[in-house]
């Protein structure tokens, strides 16, 4: 029989969660966390937490719910204060993520994660490819026939598109592949 203990990867509290963060307080208190629960690469049941858009909480449940049921598999799911706040320690991790206060990269303009609007999931299989050929994290490699890899047409990229989510690898450039947003 195979084990069907839960392995905790988060068990924050929200004020934990959000500890150090920049953000101004009403994008703070517009915040909210939600628990998951995912399939890891170990083909173990682990339990992690999103903190996202309060307005978007049902969209991350739902979206989780069908990645537990396909057994889709997470590397983990871990508010990013876990990382002190640097994204790039995160995706190397394989870290699903979605609020950090921050500015796209390369740029001065605030994210979409800045505000709980973006999420990531699993940065190691999805990488950002950029136009001149760096990839990150580095170390990636884009696969997408391979196990916890997104392409146009896996069922939870479809399910973010049928909400009204964008994909990172629809984008004409960079391809972000582990990123979905919703304006």
């Amino acid at each position: 029989m195979p084990d069907q203990t839960l392995i905790i990867d988060s068990a924050m509290s929200f004020a934990e969660a959000i500890e150090g963060s920049a953000a101004p307080l009403e994008i703070l208190d517009s915040l909210s966390m939600v628990d998951v629960s995912y399939y890891s690469f170990d083909g173990r049941r682990h339990a992690g937490q999103i903190v996202v858009d309060a307005r978007l909480e049902d969209d991350v449940y739902d979206i989780f719910h069908l990645i537990e049921k396909l057994q889709f598999p997470v590397g983990k799911a871990v508010p990013i204060v876990a990382y002190d706040w640097e994204d790039e320690n995160s995706m190397a991790d394989n870290n699903s993520s979605a609020f950090n206060y921050r500015v796209i990269a390369g740029t001065n303009k605030l994210s979409l994660h800045s505000f709980g609007r973006a999420l990531d999931i699993n940065p190691v299989q999805n990488p950002v490819i950029y136009p001149a050929g760096l990839i990150a994290p580095a170390g990636a490699v884009y696969r997408p026939q391979n196990k916890g890899a997104f392409s146009a047409a896996h069922p939870v990229v479809r399910e973010f598109l049928k909400r009204g989510w964008h994909w990172g690898g629809n984008f004409e450039q960079p391809k972000d592949y582990h990123h979905f947003e919703k304006t």
